[in-house]
Parts: structure tokens; sequence; C-alpha cells
């Protein structure tokens, strides 16, 4: 049987990471793998981590299992970074549980939605080639929108579009902050105006919040989410601490579930677990007991947001000076500067890119997108004459 399978092509990403590992230039840029990178092009494990993980070494006393929701401390020591100070309204209503990173949640929150009786998703496109892939394998179909409008800005008259032309019952999934692959990000006034119109509408949000605290701030890059869940009745909500404290290989996350009645609560819970149970049957604990200690103990806590800071301090200045080089070669760069997070999108043909990669050693993704952490400024001008250079 196993023979009647067809092949399948090689993620071209990882294709990619292979190619600028194979490349024996000194020079060359890698502008592709989303992970962060300090200006000496390193991706460090947090000070606070490592401080974390040897509490864990020193005192787990146990490796036994926790059961499909996971670390539980986990789950409730996020919800203030997420939620907030939540209003008295929503108080008994928000619920979560572990997962295998965001991806994980991501997947749960789809497969929730599905088996809850959504019949479709709208996604503002281009978006992380992964909800597609989800999207697909749990055969929920999807509506694409334009997110992105062609001056690197939100098309707001497109989401206004797919939510009017959405049935109730449809959900909408919504990038929390630092969109990925483009960098932009909806303002408060128009987080504002998207919840009202998903409100009225009777769509079921579906947030993905991956990037919390490397865009604008903790609190700011919150603030759509907090936006739309004090207008809608229900949301589902998938996060990631893969990027914010830097647990890529360790795959840390969670979904949470917000009802319109505390009683129904359980019910949906117990759905997650259900469907936990028979995708992963327990999330790792590793990660999770690392973030927990760090959330619950105050030092380290200021330890982590410091490092967070430093993170999103040199994600500005990179952006800062990407956005002083005006345009060039026809690219014009200015917008990358009021952009959010690792990624943007770059309007470049694919022999341009192929073009970088063979004659200037700069690595990005075909559809242009690049992780600006890759960038330092020891390589940044290079990285901008290169750009201007294949434009001529």
């Amino acid at each position: 049987m196993l023979n009647t399978l067809a092949q399948q092509p090689a993620d071209a990403l990882l294709a990619l990471i292979k190619l600028y590992g194979d490349d024996p230039r000194t020079d060359k840029i890698d502008l592709g793998v989303g992970v962060y990178r300090t200006g000496q092009g390193a991706t460090p494990v947090f000070g606070a981590i490592k401080a974390a993980e040897q509490l864990l070494v020193d005192t787990q006393d146990s490796k036994s299992y926790l059961g499909p929701e996971g670390d539980m401390g986990f789950v409730h020591a996020l919800m203030p970074y997420i939620f907030g100070q939540v209003d008295p309204t929503m108080q008994g209503r928000i619920e979560g549980m572990q997962t295998p990173g965001g991806t994980g949640g991501v997947r749960l929150a789809i497969a929730l939605a599905k088996k809850a009786g959504c019949p479709r998703v709208w996604m503002g496109t281009p978006s992380w080639p992964n909800h597609a892939q989800i999207f697909a394998d749990l055969a929920l179909p999807f509506q694409p929108f334009n997110h992105a409008a062609r001056d690197g800005t939100v098309d707001m008259d497109a989401l206004r579009g797919a939510i009017a032309a959405a049935d109730p019952g449809d959900a909408i999934l919504l990038h929390g902050c630092c969109h990925n692959p483009t960098g932009i990000d909806y303002s408060p006034a128009q987080w504002d105006e998207i919840a009202a119109l998903i409100a009225a509408k009777g769509l079921l949000p579906i947030i993905d919040l991956a990037y919390q605290g490397l865009g604008e701030g903790m609190e700011e890059d919150a603030y759509g989410l907090r936006a739309v869940l004090a207008k809608v009745p229900e949301a589902l909500v998938a996060y990631s601490c893969d990027k914010n404290f830097g647990m890529y290989r360790d795959r840390v996350g969670a979904v949470y579930a917000m009802v319109a009645d505390p009683a129904t609560l359980p019910v949906v819970l117990s759905n997650g677990a259900t469907l936990a149970r028979a995708a992963w049957s327990m999330p790792p604990d590793h990660g999770a007991a690392a973030v927990r200690i760090i959330l619950n103990d105050p030092a380290l806590t200021a330890l982590w947001q410091d490092e967070l800071d430093s993170m999103r301090t040199r994600m500005r200045q990179v952006r800062a000076r990407l956005a002083e080089a005006g345009v060039q070669g026809g690219v014009d760069f200015t917008q990358l500067g009021s952009q959010n997070g690792l990624f943007s999108v770059l309007p470049l043909t694919s022999e341009q890119i192929l073009t970088l990669r063979r004659d200037h050693a700069i690595y990005m993704a075909g559809s242009g997108r690049i992780n600006a952490a890759g960038l330092t400024m020891a390589n940044i001008d290079k990285f901008i004459s290169a750009v201007a250079a294949v434009n001529a």
C-alpha cells in the first residue's frame, strides 16, 4: 500500500536552509528561517530560560504524565499577559490548555471550530503558509481576501468586504500582531472597527498571537485581541511562546476558548482534550514548565522582559535603517519602518530573488518574504545595495 503514495514537494524553506548551509561564502546573509537573531547573528537561549531550566533540574521530582491539557499553571500564568485585566462580564468564560507550539494551538483552534459546526474560515492573504495547510488537512474550507494593499499598508476595504460577504457562523482568522509574512498590522482604531464588524456579523474570531512583545510591546501587541474579545460572545485564541521566550525547538504554546455562557466551558474543554488526545496525546512539558517558573518569579519575569525589550529594540533599529534607505532600485523600503515583528515582504520577482542568492549570497523565501532579524548593522548596507542592483 505504501508504494501508492505520491512524492510530496520538499518544503521550500527547509531547502533554502540547506542551500544556505552549503554556501561557502563568508559574507552570506540568511533572511529565510524565521527565528530571532542578535546583532552578531546568534539565536541564544534567554538568560531567564537558563535560570528556570536550572530550577527544573534542581527541583523537578517526576516526569509522569500531566494529561492532554498539559501544565495548567503555565496556561494560567500566561493569561494576564494575553487578556489583561479581565472585564467582570468575562469572568469564568475563558480557559485554555497547553499545546505543542503555536502550530498546535492553531490546529486545535481550527479543529474545535470545525467540530462546533463552523462551515468555513475567512483569512487575509498572504498568510503564514501553515495556516492553509492546516485548513486543508482538516478539510475545512477557507476563503481568502487581501490583507495588504499595494502601498504596504492594510487593505481595510478588502477586510470590510470579506466580513460583509461572510455568513453568520463563519470564522475569521486574524494575526494578533507582527503579521507573518508582511509585518503589516492593524492600528488600534482599525482593530476597534474590526471588532465591531465581526460582532455585528456573528463571526467566530480565531486569533493567532504568535509574536506578542516583538512589535510595540506586550500590552500594545495585545490590543487587537482584547478589542475583539470585548465585543464578541465567543472566540478562540492560539498562542506561541516560541518567539517571545526563544523556545522554538521546545514547542511551547496554548489555545484558549472564550464562551458566551460559563456553563458551556467544560464542554468546550472536553472537546479540546479529546481532539488533543487523538492528535498528540499530551504536550511536551519542559518548555512550558520553564515559562511557568519565569512568570511566577518576579526577578525572572523582569529578566525575561528586559531580554524581550532588547529584541524589540534591535528589530526597530533594523527597520529604521531600512526605512532610511528610501527607494532603492525601484523597491521602497520606507514602509518597513512602520511594520512590526520579524517579517516583511519585498516586491521582488523570482528571478531577482535567485540573482540575490547567486550573485550576492543573500537567501530569502521565494515569496519575497525576509526575516529582518537576519540583518545586522554589519550586513544591512550590503543587502540594500544588492536589492538596488538587481532592480537596476
